[in-house]
């Protein structure tokens, strides 16, 4: 029996190469190592997408027919912030439908229905591409130049506006991303 000791020496270091990986993952505690590209440990925690896209308001399936994504020109904030920034009186006067945030005001990737999607109501007209009473504007906080959206931003906000089109019938040449979109 001369395989006896070897594998006895195989189980040991199994037992102990699982025992460093468990306290490495117990330090880690709630903050997960960089998974590069994308953490499904932080996804995960999010909102699903049918979740988000819900609102108080009724949706009939023909009230939206553009989607329209723009940075926030900020590297960092959230619905309050962003509010603030522009000198609203709250966050129900924000001028677009949802808000997807960096990590830097909410978690990357989340995911925030503002005010006007939870009532139905249109964007403000300005200096929007489709022109349209019945655009969905996203709102991604990045600058665009300096501060360009995380991956978990750009997987998130494609995923939204895949749920969106699917449930609202929006053909793809009614999207409008920022020039410098990922």
């Amino acid at each position: 029996m001369t395989g006896q000791p070897r594998v006895a020496k195989v189980l040991a270091a199994l037992l102990v190469s699982m025992t460093l990986g468990a306290v490495v993952l117990m330090a880690l505690g709630n903050n997960p190592p960089s998974a590069g590209a994308f953490c499904l440990a932080n996804y995960y925690r999010l909102d699903p997408i049918e979740q988000v896209i819900m609102s108080r308001a009724a949706q009939h399936p023909d009230r939206w027919d553009c989607i329209e994504i723009h940075y926030s020109g900020t590297g960092a904030g959230n619905l309050e912030q962003l509010a603030s920034l522009h000198g609203l009186a709250g966050p129900a006067q924000v001028n677009f439908h949802f808000c997807v945030y960096n990590g830097l005001g909410g978690p990357d990737g989340r995911i925030e229905a503002a005010e006007r999607w939870q009532r139905q109501w249109a964007v403000v007209p300005g200096h929007t591409w489709c022109g349209s009473n019945q655009t969905i504007r996203i709102c991604v906080i990045a600058d665009g130049k300096s501060i360009h959206p995380t991956d978990c931003q750009v997987k998130r906000t494609e995923a939204l506006v895949e749920g969106l089109c699917r449930k609202f019938g929006i053909p793809s040449e009614s999207l409008y991303y920022p020039n410098n979109w990922p």
